[in-house]
């Protein structure tokens, strides 16, 4: 007996006797009609009227419009049940009264949609089982968390990522997880996506994703090269059925945003598609701390595709890809002093300047993706990425106010290929194995308007000249990696392996990286965690450049220094030790602390004036910290609070040195500094209450302020942002489905200042926003 029957047969018997306690001795007619998921009528299909012993009294079937009618049905509660050919069978409850006419719909699912679900949920284990998280720190969000969110799907993927422990905010839509400049490795159904030129925009879009964690600590074997945090994205797909919605959102700042999603299936075949548009006059932070920005409109588009076909039931190909389009005016900074002279003429308004970049980011991959059902998993994926950075300076304002005017355009291609395999070789151990290949060519291609100057630096013409600054590269990454997850006791797992990676770029250098990382279960409610891994971190190549310095000698836009020493890829120990605490069944608490100690500590900079960042080392580094996580989920009712305490400084430039004043130069030789990204204390927070059909939600950041002023050795003060929403679920008829919002960001409008302008490698002030209200509407489909 199948399961629709069990269902129905098991509420009949809990209708039946109240039924025949009102019963009359009238009968009544049974009408109704079957349908598949889409709304198409199903003909032929066979209708089976049972009573409370699940004994058949009537049948009848479906026309060519799905109707049945079955008379003379006697009062009491049946079970209508539906089978049909190529379909999995259905059933509903119908209660007949007495010569009152009784009418039901029943839906069927198609049997090989059914199959496609189970084998492409399968295929989704195992290759979720192919990157394991033994011993590391792992954040998650799902889709449900994102959707409760103030600004739900409309919140940036940085602001997503800002409510996970140790996650420090700042400028241009920048992160920094556990004190590191950056260097986060971003993955798509377990494919890595290589990193675009840094710029102001979001590559990824929130929408796309289902499930979002965030790795960091002690890594297993799997992740290298950028390890200080592992952005693990599992998109949304077609494989549960069709639908999508559509989203218009807006407001303050002139804020328009148009957003669509569509997905589902046919047979083997799956897809999701999602993309949007937007405008708003608030691109980059405000450089001064009115509520309204000057010179600061930003157009953004993106699009995300990710298309599956089941070969067999245990090996399905998969491709997904996508394109990012951003345009930034750079806002302005009015009352500002020119420094030079432009063919007689030493005035200008900097309110009017007008600098803008542009930036775009393609990506895509294929994957073949398998199991045997048991013991072998495998992914093997081809990836390609371009992306480019073009900057647009004022010819004229930049000349008078900087002595330089730079037509900056970088441009980055990246083609790879990475393979992933679980081998399972007994119920202890496990054992994973993989490799990946990429090549990436880099170019620069730069038009430099400058002055001519003396040897003290004082102008000598005020007529300027072009020097043509181009250069291109072409480099290499390789890995492997073994490791074995081995269940030791019921209670321990321990997670150990080799890694081994290369670099064939402005250097060659390479490492054999020891991981150990393990999971014990003190008590059903208490986890304890621990790892350590040996990383190897190269610069990043599309930053890197391989300039003359000695073209801008006699210039305006000669460097400090001549020393130019190559940048290294960092290596470093990292230790890492928490433990998980559930308090009940509504309350989780975590505390976890880190310890990392490099050589050659990679960071980067804005140094030239182009909005692109420069990477450099420092010999020596060292960054510490500890993590207090807290999560209340019970009924309707959900809470979140993160704290964290870091530490990161650094010691002696030893390379890039060109960037540096020779002042600064020195004390960092012989001193540890905070790195400027360095904050002492980040706090994260955030809840929701669902009352009805309504939830009203929270979220809100802390931070002790980033660093500041001559070596960074000053740092800005506290400050606090609070967003509020409030969120309307509808389901009206005719209409269907549907949520509005509203929200408001700095709800108490606490104005407050990332960025002043000093520190090592920061260029221009950034002001945090000013409060701000939106609306938007969600409709389903």
């Amino acid at each position: 007996m199948n399961k629709p029957t069990l269902v129905a047969q098991a509420t009949l018997a809990f209708f039946a006797v109240a039924s025949h306690a009102w019963a009359a001795s009238g009968s009544a007619a049974l009408t109704g009609t079957v349908t598949d998921t889409t709304g198409r009528p199903i003909a032929n299909a066979t209708v089976n009227l049972q009573n409370a012993s699940g004994a058949s009294i009537n049948r009848s079937r479906t026309e060519a419009t799905g109707h049945f009618t079955i008379g003379d049905v006697a009062p009491g509660t049946y079970a209508v049940v539906v089978t049909a050919a190529g379909f999995a069978s259905g059933a509903s409850i119908a209660t007949a009264q007495s010569d009152t006419p009784v009418t039901v719909s029943v839906q069927l699912q198609k049997s090989d949609t059914l199959d496609v679900q189970v084998n492409a949920k399968r295929l989704d284990q195992a290759r979720n089982g192919l990157l394991p998280e033994t011993g590391s720190s792992v954040y998650r969000f799902t889709q449900a968390d994102i959707n409760t969110l103030p600004a739900g799907e409309n919140t940036p993927l940085n602001q997503v990522l800002l409510q996970a422990p140790g996650v420090a905010n700042d400028s241009f839509g920048q992160l920094h997880v556990r004190g590191d400049h950056a260097n986060l490795q971003y993955r798509i159904n377990g494919i890595i996506i290589p990193e675009p030129i840094s710029g102001f925009g979001q590559a990824l879009d929130t929408r796309i994703i289902d499930q979002v964690n965030l790795l960091t600590g002690a890594l297993p074997a799997q992740y290298g090269y950028r390890t200080a945090g592992v952005v693990d994205i599992r998109t949304k797909s077609g494989d549960a059925g069709n639908g999508g919605s559509l989203d218009v959102f807006g407001g303050s700042h002139q804020t328009i945003k148009t957003s669509a999603d569509v997905f589902g299936s046919q047979g083997p075949f799956s897809y999701y598609l999602a993309g949007s548009l937007g405008m708003n006059n608030l691109g980059i932070e405000n450089p001064t701390a009115g509520a309204n920005a000057i010179h600061d409109h930003t157009r953004q588009g993106d699009a995300f595709g990710y298309l599956s076909y089941l070969i067999n039931p245990l090996t399905r190909v998969s491709v997904l890809f996508g394109t990012t389009s951003n345009q930034f005016e750079i806002p302005n900074t009015p009352g500002l002093p020119t420094n030079f002279t432009l063919n007689g003429n030493s005035t200008f308004d900097s309110s009017q300047l007008n600098e803008t970049q542009s930036e775009l980011n393609n990506f895509a991959a294929i994957a073949l993706q398998g199991t045997n059902g048991g013991a072998l998993d495998y992914q093997i994926a081809l990836f390609t990425r371009y992306t480019r950075t073009r900057f647009n300076p004022d010819p004229v304002g930049d000349l008078l106010f900087n002595g330089v005017a730079s037509e900056d355009f970088h441009s980055n291609s990246a083609n790879g290929v990475q393979a992933d395999t679980t081998w399972r070789l007994n119920d202890r151990h496990t054992v994973r194995a993989g490799l990946m290949f990429q090549q990436e060519h880099a170019v620069f291609n730069n038009s430099v308007d400058v002055f001519a100057v003396d040897e003290n630096g004082n102008q000598t013409s005020d007529v300027p000249f072009g020097v043509q600054d181009n250069s291109s590269k072409t480099g290499y990454l390789y890995s492997l990696y073994a490791q074995d997850e081995w269940k030791v006791t019921d209670r321990l797992t321990l997670n150990y392996g080799l890694r081994y990676d290369r670099m064939d770029e402005y250097t060659t250098a390479s490492q054999l990286s020891p991981r150990i990382g393990l999971v014990y279960t003190l008590t059903t409610t208490t986890t304890v965690h621990a790892g350590y891994a040996r990383y190897f971190t190269p610069p990043a190549f599309e930053l890197v450049s391989g300039s003359t310095i000695s073209k801008f000698n006699g210039t305006t836009n000669q460097s400090p220094s001549s020393q130019n020493d190559p940048v290294q890829p960092e290596r470093s120990h990292y230790f890492d030790i928490g433990v998980t605490q559930k308090l009940g069944p509504a309350v989780t608490v975590g505390l976890d602390a880190y310890y990392k100690k490099s050589t050659n500590l990679l960071d980067e900079g804005q140094f030239g004036s182009a909005l692109i960042f420069t990477p450099f080392n420092y010999q020596y580094g060292r960054t510490y910290g500890i993590e207090l996580t807290a999560n209340y989920k019970q009924d309707n009712v959900s809470a979140y609070l993160n704290l964290a305490y870091s530490r990161a400084q650094g010691k002696q430039i030893s390379s890039a040195q060109f960037n540096f004043d020779p002042d600064e130069l020195a004390f960092i030789n012989s001193h540890w500094v905070f790195l400027d990204h360095d904050q002492r204390v980040t706090a994260s927070f955030g809840g929701a209450y669902d009352l009805g059909r309504t939830t009203f939600t929270f979220d809100g950041l802390v931070g002790s302020g980033l660093r500041s002023g001559f070596a960074n050795t000053d740092r800005l003060p506290v400050y606090a942002q609070v967003n509020l929403g409030v969120i309307q679920h509808f389901n009206q008829p005719l209409i269907g489905k549907f949520d509005a919002r509203v929200l408001v960001i700095n709800a108490f409008n606490r104005v407050y200042e990332l960025r002043d302008g000093s520190g090592i490698g920061v260029g221009a002030p950034q002001y945090g926003p000013h409060f701000a209200v939106y609306a938007g509407v969600t409709k389903y489909f």
